[in-house]
């Protein structure tokens, strides 16, 4: 990695926590500076201007996300073991696995009507979380774990919605009790398709 790309990823770890926690529009380019302790000029050699360095924060945030949840997946060996390890990653969202939150929930909601480039990113994060979870059951009902007839799609809608109206509710309230009351629900539901 040149010092150019270095500097550059250096921008984006200390943007993304300030991005993800305080949101794009109310982001500004000294916030990233006083982070950095770069000047405005040197950021700009590395980002033509503030929306080129949100879509990579977006991504950055998206990924570290993606990679706490893999790891939590990978460590379980039963289908059901990596649907309750997805479910255990997001269930405290008062102690979230990516500083500010689940990025999905904060990007998503400020840009479903003003930033088509980054509803889009995270549209496509959504489609893949769901996907995650439609593959683990299909996994699972293939390797006889789980019942034929477990519409893994529609469960798939299910669980994701919950779990992010969860992050909502919990991040709104300061407290973790709902989350857990949807992880336990979860859970259940889960249980009773199994074989």
């Amino acid at each position: 990695m040149s010092k150019g790309d270095e500097t550059r990823q250096f921008i984006i770890e200390r943007a993304a926590p300030i991005f993800n926690t305080k949101g794009i529009a109310a982001t500004a380019m000294s916030d990233i500076m006083e982070a950095t302790k770069l000047s405005k000029g040197s950021t700009y050699v590395h980002f033509e201007d503030k929306n080129e360095l949100v879509l990579e924060v977006v991504d950055h945030n998206m990924q570290l996300l993606g990679s706490k949840i893999s790891s939590a997946i990978g460590k379980a060996n039963t289908a059901k073991e990596k649907l309750f390890a997805y479910i255990d990653v997001l269930r405290t969202p008062t102690h979230p696995p990516v500083a500010g939150g689940c990025p999905m929930l904060n990007f998503g909601m400020e840009a479903d009507d003003r930033n088509e480039p980054v509803k889009q990113k995270v549209h496509q994060a959504v489609k893949v979380s769901q996907k995650i979870i439609a593959d683990i059951i299909r996994n699972g009902i293939e390797s006889g774990e789980f019942k034929p007839t477990w519409d893994y799609d529609e469960f798939a809608t299910i669980m994701f919605a919950m779990i992010e109206g969860g992050q909502l509710i919990c991040r709104v309230a300061g407290n973790n009790s709902k989350m857990s009351v949807i992880s336990n629900v979860l859970h259940r539901m889960i249980d009773e398709q199994g074989i």
